[in-house]
C-alpha cells in the first residue's frame, strides 16, 4: 500500500461566515452552489444575463445580491471566492483566469481543469463535518460513498459533539491522564450516553455523563446490553442501529440463528459468546444466558445480545431484560426483520393479501414443555395466513391438527429453509402430502412453516434466485 502518493487536492475546511462569495450563472446548478455557501454563511453575490426561477426564489431567503448583466471583471474585487456555473465554456476560462490572477479561490462547474478548488460531497452533522471527493474523476462515485457515510452516522450526531465540547473542561478536571481521559470519551461516545442523545434525551444524557465522570474518577464503571434482532439471515436486513450497536460493543453474545457473515460485522476486537440452543440440545440454559448478560454488563461491558429474527416475537427477548432489571442493568432493544416477514418476503409469499388472507397470526410449534399444544380450530378459520416457528419437528401433527379442525386436505403449506440466505430453499405443497415431502427432501432447521391459500401464489410471486 502506497503512504507516499501524492494527493490530487488537499482537503480544508473554510470560514465563510459573512465573506464575500460570488457566483456567476443562475441557473439550477447555481443554485444548488448557493445553497450551499449560503448554509456555511457566506454573502452572496449573483452576476447573470438570465435569472433562473430558483435562484430568484432564493433571493429573499438568503439576500442574495443578484446583477442581471454580463460579468465584468470588476465584480472579482473584494471577492474571496468564485464560482462560476454558466453554460458558456469561453466565458467560463475567462472567469476562473481572471479569479486566478487574484488568487481567488475558483471553481468551475463540471471543469475540475479550471479549478483550484472543488466541492466535494458533504455529510452535514454540524458541527462534525464529513467531506468526500473523487477528484473530480467521478462526482457521482462521491455522492453514493456520501449515501453509505449518511447511513451510519445518526442525524442528531452534532447534538453529541455539542454534548462533548460541553464537558470537556469537566472531564479533563477529573480525568487528568491523557490515555484514560481518551478510552473515557471513546465509551461516552459510542455507549448509552450517545444513545440518548440520538433518541433527543439530552437532559438524561447530561445527568448520566455527569454521573460517568464522577465514576471515572472513582474507578466505577457500568456497562450496558444492546438487546439486538439480527433479522432472518442476510446480513443487508439489519437496521443501520442494530450495526453501530454491534460495532461498538466489548462483547458479543450470539445464536445459531446468527450468521457468520452478519458476526463478520461486529468490532474485530469484540468477544465471541456462542450461547446457541438446538431442541433439547443447550449449550447454556436460558436463566443462564440472563444471568451472563447482566454480569457482563455489571463488569462495565458493552454487550450486544445478536437473536435472530426479532427479539420479541419468539425469541425470549423479554425473559432477557426482565433479568437486567432486576439487576439494575441499562439495556436497549433494537427490533429486527422477523423471520416471518424475512422469509415470504425472500420465498414469494405475502402474508396478507385481499383475495387470501385479511389477516396473520404467528404461533410457535414447540411450547416450553415441549407439546404442541395450540388453539386449532382458531388456526384452521379460514382467510387467514398462519405462520409457524420451531415446527418441523412437530409438523406431522401440525397438519393432521389443522385437516381435524377444518382445513381441507389441499390446503396450502410451505417451508421456508434457511431463508433470505444464498442456501434459501422453498418446499410448497399441502397439508395432506407436506410431511412426505420433507422426510424424502432431507429438511433441517432452521425452518418456517407459512400456512395458507396466499402460499399459492408462491411460484407466480418469487423473485429471490439463490
Amino acid at each position: 500500500m502506497q503512504t507516499n502518493a501524492q494527493m490530487d487536492y488537499f482537503p480544508l475546511f473554510l470560514d465563510l461566515k459573512q465573506q464575500a462569495c460570488l457566483v456567476v450563472g443562475a441557473g439550477e446548478i447555481a443554485a444548488r452552489k448557493i445553497e450551499l455557501l449560503a448554509r456555511a454563511g457566506a454573502q452572496i453575490t449573483v452576476v447573470s444575463l438570465e435569472i433562473g426561477d430558483t435562484v430568484a426564489k432564493l433571493q429573499k431567503r438568503h439576500s442574495l445580491v443578484i446583477n442581471q448583466r454580463a460579468f465584468e471583471q470588476s465584480d472579482l474585487d473584494g471577492i474571496q471566492l468564485v464560482v462560476s456555473a454558466t453554460n458558456n465554456r469561453q466565458a467560463n476560462i475567462a472567469i476562473a483566469e481572471a479569479a486566478k490572477q487574484k488568487n481567488l479561490l475558483v471553481n468551475v462547474v463540471d471543469n475540475p481543469e479550471l479549478c483550484n478548488f472543488i466541492f466535494p460531497a458533504i455529510v452535514d452533522r454540524s458541527p462534525v463535518i464529513a467531506a468526500i471527493s473523487s477528484g473530480g474523476a467521478s462526482p457521482v462515485l462521491a455522492r453514493l460513498l456520501r449515501g453509505k457515510i449518511e447511513s451510519t452516522i445518526p442525524a442528531s450526531f452534532g447534538k453529541l459533539a455539542d454534548l462533548a465540547d460541553q464537558f470537556r473542561p469537566m472531564v479533563k478536571q477529573y480525568i487528568a491522564e491523557g490515555a484514560p481521559r481518551r478510552i473515557f470519551w471513546e465509551n461516552v461516545l459510542q455507549g448509552s450516553i450517545a444513545e440518548l442523545v440520538f433518541a433527543g434525551k439530552t437532559q438524561q444524557a447530561e445527568q448520566q455523563l455527569r454521573d460517568k465522570i464522577l465514576q471515572a474518577e472513582q474507578g466505577k464503571n457500568q456497562g450496558e446490553v444492546y438487546l439486538i434482532g439480527a433479522g432472518p439471515g442476510d446480513p443487508d436486513l439489519l437496521t443501520f442501529k442494530a450495526l453501530r450497536l454491534m460495532q461498538q460493543a466489548d462483547v458479543i453474545v450470539y445464536d445459531r440463528l446468527v450468521s457468520a457473515e452478519i458476526l463478520d460485522l461486529a468490532r474485530r476486537d469484540s468477544e465471541k459468546i456462542y450461547v446457541g440452543k438446538q431442541r433439547d440440545n443447550h449449550s447454556l440454559p436460558q436463566d443462564s444466558i440472563n444471568e451472563l448478560l447482566a454480569n457482563l454488563a455489571l463488569k462495565g461491558k458493552r454487550v450486544a445480545r445478536l437473536k435472530g429474527g426479532d427479539p420479541f416475537i419468539f425469541g425470549r427477548g423479554g425473559e432477557e431484560i426482565e433479568t437486567l432489571v432486576q439487576h439494575g442493568v441499562s439495556f436497549q432493544v433494537v427490533p429486527g426483520v422477523t423471520a416471518a416477514t424475512g422469509c415470504a418476503s425472500y420465498a414469494g409469499i405475502p402474508l396478507t393479501h385481499r383475495d387470501h388472507a385479511q389477516s396473520c397470526t404467528f404461533v410457535t410449534g414447540h411450547l416450553k414443555d415441549g407439546s404442541i399444544n395450540l388453539n386449532w380450530p382458531q388456526l384452521a378459520a379460514p382467510n387467514q395466513t398462519v405462520v409457524i416457528y420451531m415446527g418441523l419437528v412437530g409438523l406431522s401433527e401440525i397438519c393432521q391438527q389443522l385437516i381435524a379442525h377444518g382445513c381441507p386436505e389441499d390446503h396450502p403449506i410451505a417451508i421456508v429453509q434457511q431463508g433470505t440466505t444464498q442456501h434459501q430453499r422453498v418446499i410448497t405443497g399441502t397439508l395432506s402430502d407436506m410431511p412426505q415431502k420433507v422426510a424424502a427432501d432431507d429438511i433441517k432447521p432452521p425452518t418456517l412453516i407459512i400456512v395458507g391459500t396466499v402460499v399459492s401464489l408462491q411460484k407466480q410471486l418469487q423473485w429471490f434466485q439463490t
